[in-house]
């Protein structure tokens, strides 16, 4: 089964064999928490003025007036780092840095005062040409042994610029130049193999977004990148569908997770699921999707929409409510792929050996957490295509 791998199998058997079920519930619990709980810190740095907080405040999906927003001006207003987590994902922070090359943050001693150890990777931003204090900076970052990408920001008005000329050249022109220039700098300071994204703070998803994303989730441990993934702002269509793939890998142990731990202190006993863990579970997926009350508000003040309008298009129970009540009605209609599953675990993971009564109960929850899972999704993209009425 192409969700459950031999890795994972061979796991499961042997806490089987050294420790029964308690042992399994433990260890695949400790596999979840370990994912859900990864602690990813970003730092976004550059020189004074390159628009360090808009940027942060756009991958938050935020504006620069929205409460919670980082402070931003026309003059440096980030004297010291200051840490601004991601709506709902408290262990995703971006640290906003003071802008290097300011008074009290010269080039050389940058990265000692802002406690570079804390972080997992640098954003370095500049505005304009690229300059002598981006390489002093990256040369620095790398040499103390982390990973930087560098982001040339507000092509927006580059390409607004070059607009006005007599004769302007394509966009495509305008952002090659761009780009060019800035390997070309990177490539003389030894540092060829540095990646180079051109981004607009004020249209997020344009540009080189798309491939700054998906480089960040290739080159991130797998735990983190589950927690960067999943932070992630509902823009496009395809972070929707990136989410939804990513949480269905992990269905089949929340629902062994949930089927087994009722079980663990009376075995032998006829066991159900535990709808505490599956509510928590379906609460996250509500907010992972941006479907709860506070992502669907910001979403219609961005973009301009009203909010029931967009509230008209969840269209799933789950996406409307969750309580108790509801999780145990969905598990009562419950069918589908899982008893797929149930059968393949029977023939391989031990424990439905010992207790094969268990594999209707897990066949309910596998299946209604795929199915939850996949209304969600779609609630999640008829309300983006609402928002913007077009597709993003």
């Amino acid at each position: 089964f192409e969700l459950i791998t031999e890795k994972e199998l061979a796991e499961i058997q042997e806490a089987y064999e050294l420790g029964g079920l308690s042992e399994v519930v433990t260890r695949i619990q400790c596999s979840l928490e370990t994912i859900w709980n990864a602690q990813l810190d970003i730092a976004v740095t550059g020189e004074s003025g390159a628009g360090k907080s808009t940027f942060v405040n756009a991958l938050r999906g935020l504006g620069d007036e929205d409460e919670g927003a980082a402070e931003t001006g026309v003059t440096e207003t980030t004297t010291q780092p200051t840490a601004y987590s991601y709506p709902g994902y408290p262990n995703v922070i971006l640290w906003d840095l003071p802008g290097i090359g300011t008074p009290n943050f010269q080039a050389d001693h940058y990265l000692e005062a802002v406690n570079f150890s804390r972080y997992d990777f640098f954003i370095i931003l500049a505005s304009e040409r690229f300059k002598e204090n981006h390489i002093r900076l990256a040369q620095a970052i790398v040499g103390a042994g982390k990973r930087f990408y560098f982001v040339r920001t507000k092509v927006d008005n580059d390409l607004e610029s070059m607009a006005r000329r007599k004769n302007p050249p394509t966009e495509e022109e305008v952002l090659e130049e761009i780009r060019d220039d800035c390997r070309e700098k990177l490539a003389k300071a030894g540092l060829g193999d540095a990646k180079v994204f051109l981004l607009s703070s004020f249209e997020i998803n344009k540009f080189d977004f798309q491939t700054f994303e998906d480089t960040l989730e290739q080159e991130l441990p797998s735990h983190k990148r589950h927690a960067f993934l999943l932070s992630l702002p509902n823009i496009s269509l395809a972070i929707i569908e990136k989410k939804r793939q990513l949480l269905h890998q992990e269905v089949w142990k929340v629902a062994l997770v949930s089927c087994l731990v009722a079980a663990v202190p009376l075995p032998g006993l006829a066991f159900t699921c535990d709808v505490s863990i599956l509510l928590r579970k379906l609460s996250t997926y509500r907010q992972d999707f941006g479907l709860d009350a506070a992502s669907l508000t910001r979403l219609a003040e961005r973009s301009g929409k009203p909010l029931e309008a967009l509230r008209a298009e969840v269209r799933s129970t789950l996406g409307r409510t969750i309580n108790r009540d509801v999780v145990v009605g969905l598990l009562g209609k419950a069918t589908g792929t899982g008893l797929m599953v149930a059968e393949f675990l029977l023939h391989r993971i031990p424990i439905y050996g010992a207790l094969a009564a268990g594999g209707m109960s897990f066949h309910s929850t596998y299946s209604m957490l795929s199915h939850c899972l996949e209304e969600l999704a779609h609630d999640s993209q008829r309300v983006l295509l609402k928002a913007f009425d077009s597709e993003v």
